[in-house]
């Protein structure tokens, strides 16, 4: 769960009810009245709502509707749905039980001072707020414990419902939509000089000789924003011709595809449009950044300590093997006849092309010191004894793998909702209920 985004759900009785829609608490009439015996009012499956719970809900869901000046409905339709709603929540939690969720302290309290601080609040006028409203720290812990629970159990329960094939994310990215979502946004400015609808030769060609001399003003350093204010009839010539954000996708043709070819602060030529000569200066870009990862090709040779090698016999072994590379013998054999690496042992011990970020950090880090066509010193790591030599250095364009990845995750949050639904009425559906109402 992405805590930061989830946590004004977390104390849905105090956020929604109080701190987020108003100032107003529970009056101490109200926690004083006298509370007829509890009673059971729906099992489910190996657990029970009690009256109490199914009551205070009832009265929190109450004045949160009251509170957005909204008509609250008939209190035999809203314990109806308030009871559902708890029946869901008890069967997520029972999961959540059986799955072996669990909330740290350390997480609960990170939530805590971020609910805080969402709120503009101190960790002390938080509990302040808290006490206000008849609710305890120890009761919002709670609260919150459980909201993350449930959040956990529906991210592990219905991602593993949702598959996008391959040919579903190719199909995305082919697509006018998917083009338009993950396409990169440029905020840029216009000089337009108009040509009318019915203008004859000499017009258009006045309005050609207006719009190559703008650029070559441009070019010879000219103001940008001045010359817009100066001489464009554009709407927004006033402002500089600014025309604010836009993503390449919704920009006609040719400067759909103009505007990839220029870095920022340089412009087009004047192009002929209906309306006229127009000319676009890319002012800023953002999003569709190129995603370049650092690559190394390197080999090793692992020595693990065992039963019958001790940890200073493996350090020996891998300095002798060091010496013999030194001293002319093939890398490659040796780490076939000696790697305990069973994943690149049989290929001569080369890992291939592969990102550092994967690798433990104190392999990493002698591979970092380590330069092109050398062989390390004998270093240890949680898995052993290595030697290792850099074949080779490399930064690798990954920004199509990283749009593929985009387009994947869109994909599955546009079905979320959609999945999400449909489970809640599986479990439900699957569970022994008995409502007692």
């Amino acid at each position: 769960m992405n805590v930061k985004t989830k946590l004004s759900d977390f104390l849905r009785p105090l956020l929604l009810g109080t701190l987020l829609l108003g100032s107003a608490t529970l009056t101490t009439t109200a926690l004083a009245q006298v509370q007829p015996l509890d009673r059971v009012v729906a099992i489910v499956d190996n657990d029970v709502i009690m009256q109490s719970q199914l009551d205070q809900r009832i009265q929190e869901v109450r004045q949160t509707i009251e509170k957005r000046g909204a008509e609250v409905p008939p209190n035999e339709v809203l314990q109806q749905q308030v009871l559902e709603r708890l029946i869901s929540e008890n069967l997520q939690l029972q999961i959540g039980e059986r799955s072996g969720v669990r909330i740290s302290d350390e997480e609960l309290n990170q939530a805590m001072a971020t609910i805080a601080q969402r709120n503009n609040m101190t960790p002390e006028q938080f509990r302040e707020a808290l006490a206000r409203d008849g609710l305890s720290p120890e009761t919002a812990r709670e609260q919150i414990r459980r909201e993350m629970i449930i959040s956990r159990v529906r991210q592990r329960r219905v991602a593993e419902r949702i598959q996008v094939s391959e040919q579903e994310v190719q199909n995305f990215l082919a697509s006018d939509l998917g083009k338009l979502q993950l396409s990169e946004e440029y905020h840029l400015a216009n000089i337009l000089i108009p040509v009318p609808e019915a203008a004859d030769s000499a017009t258009i060609q006045a309005a050609e000789r207006m719009a190559r001399d703008t650029h070559e003003q441009l070019q010879k350093g000219a103001d940008f924003a001045r010359l817009a204010v100066a001489r464009s009839a554009s709407e927004n010539a006033l402002e500089g011709g600014d025309m604010g954000w836009r993503k390449a996708a919704q920009l006609p043709p040719p400067f759909d595809s103009l505007v990839r070819e220029l870095a920022v602060g340089e412009f087009t030529e004047p192009v002929r449009t209906p309306p006229g000569f127009i000319i676009v200066k890319v002012l800023e870009k953002r999003g569709g950044e190129t995603q370049v990862r650092d690559e190394v090709h390197v080999r090793h040779i692992l020595i693990k300590p065992s039963a019958i090698r001790s940890e200073d016999e493996a350090r020996l072994l891998v300095k002798r093997l060091r010496e013999r590379i030194l001293a002319g013998e093939d890398f490659a054999e040796l780490a076939r006849n000696f790697s305990e690496d069973p994943g690149s042992a049989l290929n001569g011990g080369d890992l291939n092309w592969i990102d550092p970020n994967s690798l433990v950090p104190e392999f990493r880090q002698v591979m970092a010191n380590t330069a092109s066509g050398e062989l390390s010193q004998p270093f240890q790591s949680p898995y052993g004894w290595h030697i290792l030599e850099v074949l080779g250095r490399r930064a690798t364009d990954t920004s199509e793998e990283f749009r593929e990845q985009q387009a994947r995750n869109l994909l599955r949050n546009r079905r979320y909702d959609e999945e999400l639904q449909a489970w809640l009425r599986q479990i439900r559906d699957e569970a022994y209920v008995e409502i007692k109402l």
